[in-house]
């Protein structure tokens, strides 16, 4: 997918796709382009393949959501699905990559991979947030093989490099103390932007006593914010994302 600047507004300019991966552009106003992704697979499942690549032109604002919550299903013994998602983001352009959460299931096996390539003077937001199974279904996941990356480069030198990985019983994994202290559903919120420092103490004064947000580095801060569930975890992000993209959320989220 290629995004490029026409008349002071975001706009495709080449969009390839296939499978069951499908990108939608609701109409939406402002300068900003929306990307919806929607698996209509319904779901990630062991031997699954998925890859997700966009490049902004210089100036450009992307919006990429998707329909629903993720799902990660049982995967047959040997098996992982993959999800591979690059983007690229010119001069001056900005990106909020603002997917709802990703519900881990027992026995699913996922290994994914997020990479952002920027430009220095781009502006990038990224939040992904993980549940552990449905806390009001009574599930618990106790066989769990989950590989998450996260990875930003600035002007082809890494900015910031996050990695999570959960093998084996999740449950008791997320129990220790300094891990998860019995949590359930967590969440990763990225800033990378020449202000985020001034973000820093309005995003702190959100802060729940299970999140803590750093600034890592000039122009980049994170969060990391841990919650019981997936409802109580969307109290505490929600403002927080808010804050940190200037407005509300995509109309996804509220459906």
């Amino acid at each position: 997918m290629g995004i490029k600047k026409r008349d002071g507004s975001s706009v495709l300019a080449s969009l390839h796709q296939r499978g069951s991966l499908k990108l939608l552009f609701p109409r939406g106003s402002g300068d900003a382009l929306t990307g919806v992704l929607l698996n209509t697979a319904g779901g990630v499942t062991g031997g699954d393949r998925f890859s997700i690549a966009a490049e902004a032109d210089a100036g450009c604002h992307l919006v990429l959501t998707t329909q629903a919550a993720e799902r990660a299903y049982r995967a047959q013994p040997g098996e992982t699905g993959r999800i591979d998602t690059r983007i690229v983001l010119g001069t001056g352009s900005r990106l909020d990559w603002l997917p709802q959460e990703t519900l881990l299931y027992d026995g699913a096996a996922l290994s994914r991979r997020l990479r952002v390539e920027m430009a220095s003077d781009a502006r990038a937001l990224l939040v992904e947030p993980v549940i552990l199974g449905r806390a009001a279904m009574g599930e618990t996941v106790r066989d769990l093989a989950f590989h998450d990356r996260i990875e930003i480069t600035c002007d082809g030198k890494l900015l910031m490099s996050d990695r999570t990985r959960i093998l084996g019983d999740a449950v008791e994994r997320m129990e220790g103390p300094a891990i998860g202290a019995g949590c359930g559903a967590w969440a990763s919120v990225v800033l990378a932007a020449p202000d985020a420092e001034r973000l820093l103490a309005p995003a702190r004064a959100l802060m729940p006593v299970t999140g803590g947000v750093s600034l890592v580095r000039d122009g980049l801060l994170f969060a990391r914010l841990l919650a019981q569930d997936g409802f109580t975890l969307r109290e505490t992000m929600l403002p927080l994302i808010r804050l940190l993209n200037g407005g509300d959320l995509p109309r996804t989220w509220m459906i």
